[in-house]
């Protein structure tokens, strides 16, 4: 079964994939802790794990959550706006 699910299931050498292991890790390579940390939280951040556990730590009313994605919006456009205001100074 093994040597099938390898053939079935090619990964990408750039991703760190072991079938034996589970989650998200990172080797440490040549001693550099902090090289493998930084990795570590950047795969973290992308793969939204702490957003997730942030969303789900309370309950949020469909309301609600239209109510902060139109205020997250309007802050977005107000930046973009001001961003261009910057640079063509109109």
């Amino acid at each position: 079964m093994n040597r099938n699910y390898r053939q079935n299931h090619k990964h990408n050498r750039n991703h760190s994939y072991d079938p034996s292991r589970k989650g998200i890790y990172v080797e440490v390579r040549n001693g550099d802790v902090t090289g493998a940390i930084r990795k570590f939280k950047k795969k973290v951040q992308e793969s939204g794990i702490l957003q997730e556990v942030k969303d789900r730590q309370e309950y949020v009313k469909p309301s609600e959550k239209r109510k902060r994605n139109k205020a997250a919006a309007k802050r977005r456009q107000q930046r973009e706006l001001k961003k261009r205001q910057l640079e063509q100074g109109y």
